[in-house]
């Protein structure tokens, strides 16, 4: 699967490349993509290529880390394999930072928000170790006057809620029949929402929908909120809230747009709703200067 032609640099001599695995892999998931994150985008792919894994769930989903290394341990031993090539450690913030200072752990990879995945890059640089991240990102959104309206909200909306695991519809226990609408993780994620509404008033942002913690009900449950009139440079609109929030941001042009999409600090994923060739043709967004 990793074959093809070694090309010696120079005349009469013999180029030789060989793929060694790493060894122990370290694997730190965040919450909200529990299972994907750790087995599709990690442990399928080191797996493969000879290594061993050592992961490290988020504490507010270790049951899904558990069951997932038990299911991965017994496919193993089905195959004569022992069930620890893949082993899991449960914990929090200690164990994370464990982890990155260990050097029997050449590579780490991260899944989390940017502030923690900068010092876990640190600790694992500051011993020559390599590192994966896939941090936090607000998921900008360019939208040109032409696009077809409806398939612009129906796609902002699905993505807006998914990116951290929330559906909008009916509110409630998300193993109930009809619920799309479940809660926030825990009460820190709701405080976070109701400091960052908080702060977008303060900045002179118009909520137009939405931003209000619902306390009619158990449960850490908010409103998906719609927020207006504030600058690109706003700190909320620059900084991450794990929370369905949706700043709306007016421009003279597509140019304007993609200036604004390409300067702030994270990076994740952003998209371009057009019908027109010259604006899909565009590249500055994906250039040395552009965001992903």
């Amino acid at each position: 699967m990793f074959e093809g032609k070694v090309i010696p640099e120079r005349p009469n001599h013999t180029l030789l490349e060989m793929r060694n695995p790493l060894g122990t892999i370290g694997i730190i998931s965040a919450f909200n993509f529990p299972v994907a994150v750790y087995y599709g985008w990690n442990n399928a792919f080191f797996i493969i290529c000879g290594n061993t894994m050592i992961w490290k769930g988020a504490p507010s989903t270790s049951l899904c880390s558990i069951a997932t290394t038990k299911i991965v341990a017994q496919v193993l031993e089905k195959n004569n394999l022992p069930g620890a090539i893949c082993s899991l450690m449960c914990g929090g913030a200690d164990v994370c930072s464990a982890m990155a200072n260990d050097p029997r752990l050449p590579l780490i990879s991260f899944t989390g928000n940017t502030k923690v995945g900068k010092q876990v890059a640190v600790a694992v640089q500051s011993r020559f170790g390599r590192n994966l991240l896939e941090l936090g990102g607000n998921n900008g959104i360019l939208v040109d006057e032409s696009a077809p309206i409806d398939l612009v909200c129906d796609t902002i909306l699905v993505y807006l809620i998914k990116t951290f695991e929330q559906l909008l519809h009916r509110m409630g226990d998300p193993l109930e029949s009809g619920v799309l609408l479940d809660p926030l993780q825990n009460q820190a994620a709701v405080d976070s929402f109701a400091a960052t509404i908080k702060e977008a008033e303060f900045l002179g942002g118009h909520v137009v929908f939405g931003g209000k913690v619902m306390t009619d009900r158990p449960g850490f449950f908010v409103q998906p909120t719609i927020i207006t009139n504030l600058k690109p440079t706003a700190s909320v609109v620059i900084s991450e809230c794990f929370a369905a929030i949706l700043y709306v941001l007016n421009c003279q042009d597509m140019d304007e747009a993609t200036a604004i999409n390409n300067s702030v600090d994270q990076v994740l994923s952003s998209s371009m709703f057009t019908p027109q060739p010259h604006l899909q043709e565009q590249t500055q967004w994906l250039g040395p200067k552009g965001w992903d």
